[in-house]
This record gives structure tokens, sequence and C-alpha cells, in this order.
């Protein structure tokens, strides 16, 4: 298709599904990262650690949930940290958590607010990219 086409019309015989939420979000960690995923992801964030379903403890990583956020860290032997690619979580405090991230050495890189929210960013200890934004 040319930039100058319309793409085509969905048809409106074909059934389409419908997307209720996002259940969670996976990122990649390193081999042995168990110990600094719980320090920030649980620690810092104050997101709780949960345990994996039995038939999935074996391949490594960790889980963090609380009522509405999921975050999975897989093991990953080929890691690469996701620097560009990254969830964005919505907070009611966006300057209290930027106070607890900066007092525990993790370094705040605050961007242009998108239309209604102000926003900054953090690397996880692996270096994989997370947004945190309020609502202005």
């Amino acid at each position: 298709m040319t930039s100058d086409e319309s793409p085509e019309p969905v048809r409106s015989d074909h059934h389409r599904p419908v997307f209720r939420s996002l259940h969670h979000v996976q990122l990649a960690m390193p081999l042995d990262g168990e110990t600094a995923a719980v320090e920030f992801y649980q620690k810092i964030l104050g997101i709780p650690r949960v345990e994996k379903p039995a038939h999935l403890e074996a391949r490594g990583g960790c889980w963090f949930e609380d009522a509405s956020v999921r975050i999975h860290l897989g093991v990953d032997p080929e890691f690469r940290a996701a620097k560009k690619a990254h969830p964005a979580l919505v907070i009611d405090d966006l300057s209290a958590l930027r106070a607890t991230l900066e007092a525990s050495g993790v370094e705040v890189v605050v961007d242009q607010p998108l239309p209604g929210f102000n926003r900054f960013y953090v690397s996880d200890p692996f270096g994989n990219r997370l947004e945190f934004l309020e609502p202005s």
C-alpha cells in the first residue's frame, strides 16, 4: 500500500475480539537477577512479589503484582534490556515516587508531558525502561 491509499475497511461480517484489559507485562532479566528485582520492584516501587505457579518456577524469574499492576520478570539467557519498549504505569503521586526513587539512587529522567499527564522514566536494575505517569 502506498501512503496515498486508504487501508482496506474492516468487513462488517468479521467477528472481532473485544479486548478487556492488559493482564500483565513481561520484562526480561538476566540469570540470578531475582535479588535485584525484589529490591527494586518490591522494596522501592512497593509492588509485592507473588509466587509463580509451581510449573513455572523452574524457569526462574519472579512476579510482582498488586490489585491493578502485574509485572512478570522472566530469565532470558541472551538478555538484552528493553531500552525503548516499556510499560507505562499510571500512579497517584508522581512527586512522591520520584523522591523515593531518587533517595534509592535511581536516576529519574523527566520527559515532556503527554496531553493530560506528567511523566518520567527510570530504568530497572537490568536496564529495562519504565514510564510513570500521573494525570495533570
